[in-house]
């Protein structure tokens, strides 16, 4: 989004709001400082659910070239899930990796191409991708297996600073992550725009993942205490954020972290 006088100004206010709480936050856990670019590739499928069983062994053949793409250093992380909260037009299935850059991320892609084709992926009556860019991000190393994954999609408002996912990435969501991770309460997690548009620009995602069920609990316990403890969150975000087109993913996960 292109930087007006009203954007500007509009900054101000929304930094001036969220002062105090990024002021405790660096207190307790350091400044919070933009990380390497992170892509992540993701592929989302819907499969018959006649072929839902079949889209294992399917899964079992892609993580070979996946944990090659590991071991050599292409990718730090990749994972599937299946959805668990169906809607009439949403996927089943969905894989994803995570690269250091876009080369790193397309690479893996060509791979795929050039592997044999997967009759239940060509079983599919949908399927869509979409590559993701965060500068917000962490997790803890090791694989995990039937966790849980949760995507939120968020929308700007259309006069919103153009810094406003850096804000409030800094302000409260990567000192509440990290406390989550620190605790093994979260897997790993990241807030993510996209890299390709395919949507409105203006929408962010949060993606985290919870070894089980409980994780998911403390997360909500988490976000409501990060937002009680400073009385301006509530009204930063309302002046930044359109909820109404907000949706959430809710899936079963697999997934390895380099």
């Amino acid at each position: 989004m292109k930087m007006t006088l009203c954007k500007v100004i509009a900054s101000a206010c929304v930094a001036g709001a969220l002062g105090l709480g990024a002021t405790q936050a660096r207190a307790q856990t350091g400044e919070v400082q933009e990380k390497p670019r992170l892509y992540t590739y993701v592929a989302n499928w819907t499969i018959p659910r006649a072929r839902w069983g079949d889209m294992e062994k399917d899964t079992a053949v892609s993580n070979k070239i996946l944990d090659h793409a590991v071991a050599s250093g292409t990718v730090v992380a990749y994972g599937d899930d299946t959805n668990l909260v169906h809607t009439a037009e949403g996927p089943t299935h969905a894989e994803w990796w995570c690269a250091l850059s876009t080369a790193g991320a397309l690479n893996v892609l060509d791979e795929f191409a050039k592997s044999a084709p997967s009759p239940v992926l060509a079983s599919a009556t949908k399927h869509w991708d979409n590559l993701y860019v965060s500068r917000f991000y962490n997790w803890r190393a090791g694989s995990v297996k039937g966790a849980y994954i949760h995507g939120a999609t968020y929308r700007l408002k259309a006069d919103a600073p153009s810094s406003s996912v850096s804000t409030l990435s800094k302000s409260f969501l990567v000192p509440m992550f990290e406390k989550l991770i620190a605790d093994g309460s979260v897997q790993a997690y990241q807030i993510a725009e996209e890299s390709i548009h395919t949507d409105d620009p203006n929408t962010f995602f949060i993606f985290f993942i919870t070894a089980n069920a409980e994780g998911l609990d403390k997360t909500s316990a988490a976000l409501r205490e990060a937002t009680g403890a400073n009385a301006l969150a509530i009204p930063a975000l309302v002046s930044m954020v359109d909820f109404t087109p907000h949706r959430d993913y809710l899936g079963h996960a697999n997934a390895t972290f380099k």
